[in-house]
């Protein structure tokens, strides 16, 4: 298998950035706006303070822009969730239904320490030429 879709790890490692970038944004968009699903979160600072973060660095991890900034962001945000919301539910994330905010946590600590890759516009900027 590695034969076969190894030649495509750039290819997937940035639909991997942009797919779960957008989700991490409509989770921001949950929260400050009430869309898609319609349940706005509650007027309390730590949650407008997540969405923001959840919004804005969805946006740029999934154009590639300061994506391993924003990616280490969030990455942090999600550790704190973890440990804020679920973990007095139990330590196990299937017990306290923490499985996404561990799974993203990781993920965004990996797309902080590995680049945005190929197709983002950070990647594009620093192909460039210096002036």
């Amino acid at each position: 298998m590695e034969r076969f879709l190894g030649r495509f790890a750039p290819q997937l490692f940035a639909i991997l950035r942009i797919i779960a970038g957008l989700m991490f944004a409509m989770h921001g968009t949950q929260k400050l706006f009430g869309w898609p699903q319609g349940n706005k979160a509650p007027a309390m600072m730590i949650m407008t303070v997540a969405g923001v973060i959840e919004l804005v660095a969805g946006v740029l991890i999934a154009i590639g822009l300061f994506a391993s900034w924003a990616a280490f962001i969030a990455s942090g945000e999600m550790a704190v969730a973890y440990f804020k919301v679920h973990a007095p539910n139990g330590f196990w994330p299937i017990v306290n239904q923490g499985e996404l905010a561990v799974l993203y946590c990781f993920l965004w600590l990996f797309i902080a320490a590995h680049g945005p890759g190929i197709w983002s516009v950070g990647g594009s900027r620093r192909d460039r030429a210096p002036l």
